[in-house]
């Protein structure tokens, strides 16, 4: 199957990449903007998240109403989120729907109407996220671990608190869409059936106006690491467990990954076996492999009940730890034919390799073709991996639980107030 993979950049600095699916009759975008929530002040959290709100209110020649229904006519399923590093929009549409859907977000990014009449609903809105996290246990758990796996602000969550939302003003927002929204480190692309030329005609004519501004660096200060706790009247406990991994340009990221993928990736992964089915332990239990730019963890969750929450961490760690020792054959064959798997879904799927081209370009510089994926699945290959598990054993451990009782730890993970 033929793919063609394309980029360019605009002399302002905004990327442009682009994959043809002609196969599809849909296409889709994902657009990343260098506002994410680590470009908040300390006491202004939760703003690149107000803003993403804020943006959707009306912008150019449309009121509020009139975004949302223009969107509709065109077919286009759109989102937005604000991320660590960028804040982002991504939809995806009929083929047809594409450039004019490209226009309506051209007018989001750099003509939004960001009205003061409805500042307060878009407050209200995310300060009722905001309380809805602080019911939500296993999240309040996990924002706590990467709060201590990665230096601030880099562990932050971009939700915010009920205070720093509260005293933010449409001011506010107004400065941190001047400051933020701008070419420089942007990335667009696009995927599904287009026409590349033409594309590049549209986002030449839509941004190649737009002024670049310089990108100011970000202040990092050491992460805090340990064994915290989060008291909480319940009989559940929620417990994360982090460790170092390698990052996404890292020569092993492959053999990482499938290490993370035996650890805890189906049914028959190590985690869900031995915790939750073997010792029924634990009603969930999961690891993943997460990445910053620079650098990346290995994020694990259990949820058990009090009662068993000693054991569930004691056992949780002994399968991480034991993973240095090897993988077999059988758990190599069933990870490929999961990824596999996930990779043919994704060749079916406009909106996935669009943010997947985004991504690619922010943390490799490049974009990866997917038969190169697949050819890299394939050549995985057990000893490669098991020496890279043995020469790069599960260390340097976090440690967060959330319930009753604070809990030991076999891997002298000291403890603090969390």
């Amino acid at each position: 199957m033929t793919q063609s993979i394309f980029s360019h950049q605009l002399e302002n600095g905004l990327v442009v990449l682009g994959e043809r699916m002609m196969w599809l009759e849909s296409t889709a975008f994902s657009f990343l903007i260098p506002a994410g929530y680590t470009r908040e002040a300390v006491e202004q959290q939760g703003l690149a998240n107000l803003t993403t709100d804020m943006m959707q209110r009306g912008c150019g020649r449309r009121d509020s109403r009139q975004f949302v229904e223009d969107l509709e006519l065109l077919g286009a399923d759109t989102s937005s989120n604000a991320g660590v590093t960028f804040s982002g929009y991504s939809g995806s549409m009929p083929a047809e729907s594409l450039h004019d859907t490209l226009a309506i977000y051209a007018d989001l990014i750099r003509r939004p109407h960001l009205p003061e009449d409805q500042f307060e609903d878009s407050q209200s809105f995310c300060i009722l996220e905001a309380k809805g996290l602080e019911d939500d246990l296993p999240q309040l758990a996990m924002n706590e671990l990467r709060r201590r796996s990665y230096p601030a602000p880099f562990g932050r969550h971009g939700v915010g608190t009920v205070d720093s939302l509260s005293s933010l003003t449409p001011a506010s927002v107004k400065t941190f869409w001047e400051s933020h929204y701008q070419p420089k480190g942007a990335i667009l692309s696009v995927a599904g059936n287009f026409d590349w030329d033409k594309l590049l005609s549209q986002v030449d004519e839509l941004f190649g106006d737009w002024q670049a501004k310089d990108i100011q660096g970000i202040e990092e200060t050491d992460p805090i690491g340990n064994y915290g706790h989060i008291p909480h009247e319940s009989s559940q406990t929620q417990i994360g467990i982090s460790y170092p991994a390698v990052p996404c340009d890292h020569d092993d990221y492959y053999l990482a990954r499938a290490a993370v993928g035996v650890l805890s990736d189906g049914m028959s992964s190590r985690l869900f076996t031995e915790v939750r089915e073997n010792r029924g332990l634990c009603y969930t239990v999961s690891a993943a492999y997460h990445a910053l730019k620079d650098r990346a963890a290995v994020m694990c969750y259990a949820g058990t009940t009090s009662e068993r929450a000693q054991e569930t961490l004691d056992v949780t760690l002994s399968e991480i730890q034991k993973l240095s020792a090897g993988i077999t054959e059988d758990e190599l064959r069933r990870l490929k034919a999961r990824l596999k798997t996930a990779l043919i879904m994704q060749q079916e799927s406009s909106r996935a390799r669009s943010a997947m081209l985004a991504g690619d370009w922010y943390y490799l510089e490049r974009c990866r073709p997917m038969q190169e994926i697949s050819d890299q699945i394939d050549g995985l290959a057990c000893d490669e991996i098991n020496k890279y598990v043995a020469a790069n054993p599960a260390s340097d451990f976090t440690i967060v639980t959330l319930g009753e009782n604070s809990l030991e730890n076999s891997v002298g993970v000291s403890a603090d107030d969390a």
